[in-house]
This record gives C-alpha cells, sequence and structure tokens, in this order.
C-alpha cells in the first residue's frame, strides 16, 4: 500500500509553494487537484496523471465521501499519491477529515502545509491582518457556518473581539453576516476589504464599511472566490500602498 500526501498549494501563485510540496508534485505517481490550486497547476508534469476533484458551489464532481473512498483506492494501486488543495489542507480544506478517513483505513499518509489565503490574499494588497496598535488578533471562519445551526458561530464573541476577522467562503453569506456582527455590537464603520480571485490576472479590491459592504459588493458584482476582512487593519493599506504602483 502507498502514501498519500496531503498537499496544500497555497494561495494559487506557484511561486509560493513550498520545496516539499514541489518536489512531491514532481515525484507524484497521481495528483488529484482542487480547482482553488490555480497557478501551481503549470508546475505538474504534462505526462502526470491528474483526476481534477475540484468543487464550485452546487457542482461537485465527488462528493467529500467519494474523494475520501477515492485516496484509499488510489494508495492500494500507487506507492505515492498527492492531494493537492488549494491554501492549507486544514485550514478549511476537510484535510481533517480526509486524514481520519487515512488512518481509518490503515493508510499511511502525512500533511505539507501551504499558505492559507486567508494571510496571503490580504497581504497581496498590503493588508497586513495584526498592526501594533491597531489589531493584536486575528480570527478565520467560514462563511458557510450560517448554513448549519448546529455548528453555529459565537456572533457576540466576534464582534467584539477588537481584533481583525477574516472570513473564507463568504461571499454568499455577506449579507447575513454582517447582519450578525452588528446585531451583535461590531461598529457600523468598521472597515471591510472583499478581495476577489486573489492571485489571479483577475484579482480585485472592494472595500467599504460594515455598513454600506452589502450593498458595494452587490454594485460591484462580486462573486467567489473571495477573502473578507473586516477589521481597522483595512485602513492601514492607504499608508502602504503609497510605497507601491497597485491601485
Amino acid at each position: 500500500m502507498g502514501k498519500v500526501y496531503l498537499v496544500g498549494s497555497g494561495p494559487g501563485d506557484p511561486e509560493l509553494i513550498s520545496l516539499k510540496a514541489y518536489r512531491l508534485i514532481q515525484e507524484a505517481d497521481v495528483i488529484l487537484v482542487d480547482n482553488l490550486v490555480l497557478g501551481v497547476k503549470t508546475l505538474i508534469p504534462e505526462d502526470k496523471a491528474v483526476i481534477d476533484i475540484g468543487k464550485i458551489a452546487g457542482k461537485h464532481k465527488l462528493s467529500q465521501d467519494g474523494i475520501n473512498e477515492l485516496l484509499v483506492e488510489l494508495s492500494a494501486k500507487y506507492d505515492t499519491v498527492v492531494r493537492l488543495k488549494g491554501g492549507d489542507p486544514y485550514i478549511f480544506g476537510r484535510g481533517g477529515e480526509e486524514a481520519a478517513v487515512l488512518k481509518e483505513h490503515g493508510v499511511e499518509f502525512e500533511v505539507v502545509s501551504g499558505i492559507t489565503s486567508a494571510v496571503a490574499v490580504p497581504a497581496s494588497f498590503y493588508i497586513p491582518l495584526t498592526f501594533r496598535g491597531i489589531s493584536s488578533s486575528v480570527t478565520i471562519i467560514t462563511g458557510h457556518e450560517m448554513e448549519k445551526k448546529d455548528e453555529s458561530l459565537n456572533w457576540d464573541a466576534l464582534a467584539n473581539l477588537k481584533g481583525t476577522l477574516v472570513i473564507l467562503m463568504g461571499v454568499g453569506n455577506l449579507a447575513k453576516n454582517v447582519e450578525s456582527l452588528l446585531e451583535h455590537g461590531m461598529r457600523a464603520d468598521t472597515p471591510v476589504a472583499v478581495i476577489e480571485k486573489g492571485f489571479t490576472a483577475d484579482a480585485r479590491l472592494v472595500t467599504g464599511t460594515l455598513q454600506n459592504i452589502v450593498e458595494v459588493a452587490k454594485d460591484e458584482n462580486v462573486k467567489p472566490p473571495a477573502v473578507i476582512v473586516i477589521g481597522d487593519v483595512v485602513g492601514v493599506r492607504e499608508q502602504l500602498k503609497l510605497l507601491t504602483n497597485r491601485v
């Protein structure tokens, strides 16, 4: 039986993956790729066996259970199986679930960390998630949680953290998330940045406040994937972008 590597491909920029991730991509017998792998796909040799299991909202080539089963099946056929995942496997990447299934079936596995888009995408637009005197904490959540009552978030705690809040996969529930934060006491004038399609040619930034960001995002026709940053650190970008030519 072979070994399965759950490999984080980072935010999509081929230059931001680890040396270990690059080596495994070259050595793998078969690679399972996500949609958010983006430009990292260019590093995959043309003769490599690749299975596309990417997911987009409402359209899954394979269910998560199907992916889990496929990993187990492939481990019986190949020595080196790479599950190439966007960002970091353990940050809303369901890597933990896949690892649990592999262990249950006695399959050897290893997790190779990647840079999460929650950190890298804001940084690419000169938004530091922490900044002395402004924010000394970062909380990362998924916008999907609003749909699961049994996994509801503590919005009262989130609204009063006095730090930076990052929401992944939150475009579809932006209005609900913003409403929850306002209802639980977060300032209406809190700066918000929505960064769409980070590390692609179509990457763009839309900014506003909790009071108007839902309307702004609608007017700008913001689509997923996007990283949402909420907090006063968004304003720091105005200082940092003076050093660059980026809009």
